[in-house]
C-alpha cells in the first residue's frame, strides 16, 4: 500500500484464538491499539510537517517495532534483525530528529508488514519458552515503550488537527453523563514529616529514574483538591496575564515572546467574545469545569504567580497521592478502573474535575491519577544512588532539561502508572495532556 492509496477501515487483527502467555497477550493487545489509533488515517493525513514537537507517522510505527525487536529478539535471543536496514532508519538515538523527514521511508505496507514479522517472532518465542528474567524484564519495557507512543499518537492527532480516532465514538458522549462531575474548589492539609520519595525494591518492573526510595522532609502544606479548571485560567487570561512580566520567570517570558503566546494554543476568541478550544478538529465552547489542558510548565507557573500559589514538589504530589503509607495508586491497592480515574481511552477526552469521587486520595484530592497529567515544580534529576538501566538513554540523557510530571491522562495506559511514576518533559511542551494542580504559598 503506497503514497495515495487509503488504509483499511477498521483495526488490524493481531491476535490469535488463544494464548498460553499472558506477557505475549498484552503485546498483542497494545499493538492492536497502536493500529487502531492510526488505522483510519489516509496517507496524505500520515504525512506531517516538520515539527520538534512530532513524528513522521511511519517512523514512528517503525521504531516501535524496531525497539520491540531490538530487546526481545536481538538482545534477549540474540536473533539478527528482520531488515538490513532497521538500525538506519529506526534507532531513535542514532536518526536524530531533525533527520527522520529526510529517510527514504518504506511505503505503508511494508512498515506494517516489518511490525507484523517483529511482533509474530516475539509472541511465539514467550508462547515457546515462557518469559522470566530478562525475557520478562524486556518485555514490560517494550510493552510500556509501545504504551507511551500509543499515547503519543493520541495528542499527535490533537496537535495536527486530525479527527479523533474512530475508537473514541460514543465515549465522549456517555462520559458527559458521569456523576459527580462539576468544579471542586478549596485546599486539603497535608501533615508533613520525613516521607520515603520513589519506588520500593522488590515490587514490579520499574524505570530507572524511580530508584529508589529514599527519605525527604516535608514541611505540612495545602493541596488543592483538584486541577487549576479551564475557567480559572481563562480569568488570568482575561486579566492580561500573558503581557504581565512580573508573572513569569525569565526563561518563561522569553518563551511567551518567543512564541507569541497570549493564551492556551488551541483556544481561539470569537468577536462576540466567546472563547473556544480546539478539540481534535472540532471548534468547541470552552467548559469552564473541565481542567485546563494543553498548557506548558512556563504557563502554569505564571498562573501560580498571579494565583499567589505554586506548584508542588515531587514529594508533596507523591505524598498527597498515597500517603506516608505508600499506596500504589491514591484509592488503595486495587487496580485502576472507570470509576476510579480516567485513563486508558475510556472516556474519550478529559472529565469535569469534580468527576470519580471514589478514585479520592487519602487526604482528599481527587484525579491524582488520569484525566491530566500534573506538572509539579521540580526540575528531572536522578534520586540518590542512580545507576541507568539496560536502557541507559531513557532517563540520564534528559536530567537537568526537563520538568516532572505526575498521574497520568485519560490517554495513558492504567497498566504503565503507578503513584511512584514519574514523567519528563520540556517546560515549553503544550501538546502533551497535561494541566497542573497546585499548592498555597
Amino acid at each position: 500500500m503506497g503514497v495515495g492509496t487509503s488504509p483499511p477501515r477498521g483495526v488490524y487483527n493481531v491476535r490469535p484464538m488463544t494464548t498460553t502467555s499472558p506477557v505475549a497477550e498484552e503485546l498483542r493487545e497494545a499493538r492492536a491499539r497502536t493500529l487502531e489509533l492510526v488505522a483510519d488515517l489516509t496517507d496524505e493525513e500520515l504525512r506531517v510537517p516538520r515539527l520538534d514537537i512530532v513524528n513522521p507517522f511511519l517512523w514512528e510505527l517503525g521504531h516501535i517495532a524496531w525497539f520491540q525487536e531490538k530487546w526481545l529478539l536481538r538482545r534477549v535471543a540474540g536473533a539478527p534483525s528482520i531488515r538490513a536496514d532497521a538500525d538506519r532508519l529506526w534507532d531513535s538515538i542514532a536518526v536524530g530528529h531533525d533527520t527522520r523527514w529526510n529517510l527514504l521511508l518504506p511505503a505503508r505496507a511494508e512498515v506494517l508488514d516489518y511490525m507484523r514479522g517483529v511482533l509474530l517472532r516475539v509472541t511465539e518465542k514467550l508462547e515457546r519458552e515462557g518469559a522470566e528474567g530478562d525475557a520478562l524484564d524486556f518485555s514490560r519495557l517494550v510493552l510500556f515503550h509501545e504504551d507511551m507512543h500509543a499515547e503519543a499518537f493520541t495528542y499527535m492527532r490533537q496537535t495536527l488537527g486530525l479527527p479523533a480516532p474512530r475508537m473514541f465514538a460514543g465515549a465522549r458522549s456517555a462520559s458527559e453523563s458521569i456523576a459527580g462531575g462539576g468544579p471542586l474548589p478549596g485546599d486539603v492539609e497535608v501533615e508533613g514529616g520525613t516521607y520515603s520519595l520513589g519506588a520500593r525494591p522488590g515490587g514490579e518492573f520499574v524505570f530507572d529514574n524511580e530508584m529508589w526510595a529514599h527519605p525527604v522532609e516535608v514541611a505540612t502544606f495545602r493541596i488543592a483538591r483538584a486541577p487549576v479548571t479551564a475557567g480559572e485560567f481563562l480569568a488570568f487570561v482575561e486579566e492580561g496575564g500573558y503581557s504581565r512580566r512580573d508573572l513569569w520567570s525569565e526563561e518563561g517570558w522569553r518563551w511567551r515572546e518567543e512564541t507569541g503566546a497570549r493564551h492556551p494554543v488551541y483556544w481561539r476568541r470569537e468577536r462576540h467574545g466567546v472563547w473556544l478550544c480546539r478539540e481534535f478538529d472540532r471548534w468547541i465552547p470552552i467548559a469552564q469545569d473541565l481542567p485546563a489542558v494543553h498548557v506548558s510548565w512556563f504557563e502554569a507557573d505564571a498562573w501560580c504567580r498571579w494565583a499567589d500559589r505554586r506548584l508542588p514538589t515531587e514529594a508533596e504530589w507523591e505524598l498527597a497521592a498515597g500517603g506516608f503509607e505508600k499506596r500504589p495508586f491514591p484509592w488503595g491497592e486495587g487496580v485502576p478502573s472507570s470509576d476510579l480515574a480516567n485513563l486508558d481511552w475510556g472516556a474519550g477526552g478529559i472529565l469535569e474535575v469534580g468527576a470519580l469521587p471514589a478514585g479520592d486520595s487519602p487526604c482528599g484530592c481527587r484525579q491524582m491519577m488520569g484525566n491530566v497529567w500534573g506538572w509539579v515544580a521540580d526540575d528531572f534529576g536522578p534520586f540518590p544512588g542512580f545507576a541507568p538501566g539496560p536502557y541507559a538513554e531513557y532517563s540520564e540523557p534528559w536530567f537537568g532539561t526537563r520538568k516532572v510530571l505526575r498521574g497520568g491522562s485519560w490517554a495513558t495506559r492504567s497498566r504503565l502508572l503507578r503513584n511512584t511514576w514519574r514523567n519528563f518533559f520540556t517546560p515549553d511542551r503544550r501538546d502533551l495532556f497535561a494541566g497542573f494542580r497546585t499548592c498555597a504559598r
